[in-house]
């Protein structure tokens, strides 16, 4: 019996399907957003804590979450662009903007340590490097106090080139965190070379922890290969007292989440420097 003909289904990802051309036309948008907001340097940082599970009143340090203003002055938060551009050149101007902001914060504040987000497809970008250098360079400080956080995912993609970086920037003084540990791309053979300083154990493992048998266990799994490699443990998204108190039972060194406080431009030091300008 023949088979009757099927009209083709075009596929997501195709250009020509319906869903393909609306998430052209959303990447469209979400670059000329970017590109602005580069263009005019409405670009910011947002300041969240990363507390000591023993002294949670004492940050350990702070990581610098980019953000971007949009046309209307309306904050962006890197999750609504970061996954458009990474890949791009914008991506790299973003990585570059976001490392300029930090290493001026770390500067103006001799006390401060942070952590600032990177691609591993910066390592190679001119800019980007020339800004690392130079800012090293001006202060010396600045590098035992500077965390550069690289996920999973983006280390996967050059990880020789990404291992070389470490072993130079890391013999200058630099901290490597490793971002969204067990999200599934790392191949453990490289977690013995990488050396990572701090692994940062991803939110999906941790919402809800201390009622979930699954990730208590995951968690814990993960908790000890940090501490056989010689590496301090972040636990990110903790949101509840619950879970703080059950990632503490278990050993965790530091943990960032809402529950310690959300990203904020208006970071205390910088709160006090307006409050003393003003006096």
């Amino acid at each position: 019996m023949p088979q009757t003909d099927r009209p083709t289904v075009p596929a997501p990802g195709d250009p020509d399907s319906p869903l393909g051309y609306a998430l052209a036309e959303r990447d469209r948008g979400i670059h000329a957003m970017v590109r602005d907001a580069i263009a005019h340097r409405n670009v910011l940082l947002a300041f969240q804590p990363v507390v000591q599970a023993a002294d949670p009143d004492r940050p350990a340090f702070w990581e610098g979450l980019i953000r971007i203003l949009d046309t209307a002055g309306r904050v962006i938060p890197a999750r609504d662009f970061i996954d458009s551009v990474e890949t791009t050149e914008l991506g790299r101007q973003i990585d570059c903007l976001a490392l300029e902001l930090g290493l001026e914060t770390l500067a103006d504040n001799p006390a401060l340590r942070l952590s600032i987000n990177m691609s591993a497809r910066s390592i190679g970008y001119p800019r980007w490097t020339e800004t690392l250098d130079n800012g090293l360079r001006r202060d010396p400080t600045v590098a035992e106090r500077l965390i550069l956080e690289i996920t999973e995912s983006s280390a996967m993609v050059i990880p020789d080139t990404v291992q070389v970086f470490m072993a130079e920037m890391q013999h200058r003084g630099v901290s490597f965190a490793l971002d969204d540990f067990g999200a599934g791309y790392t191949a453990f053979r490289y977690l013995r070379e990488f050396y990572f300083d701090i692994l940062k154990i991803d939110g999906q493992f941790i919402r809800n922890i201390h009622d979930n048998p699954d990730n208590q266990v995951l968690t814990q799994a993960l908790i000890s290969i940090a501490r056989h490699f010689e590496m301090f443990t972040v636990a990110e998204f903790v949101e509840t007292a619950e879970d703080a108190e059950f990632l503490c039972d278990i050993g965790i060194d530091c943990m960032q989440g809402y529950y310690f406080g959300a990203p904020t431009t208006r970071p205390f030091w910088s709160v006090k420097a307006d409050d003393l300008q003003v006096g």
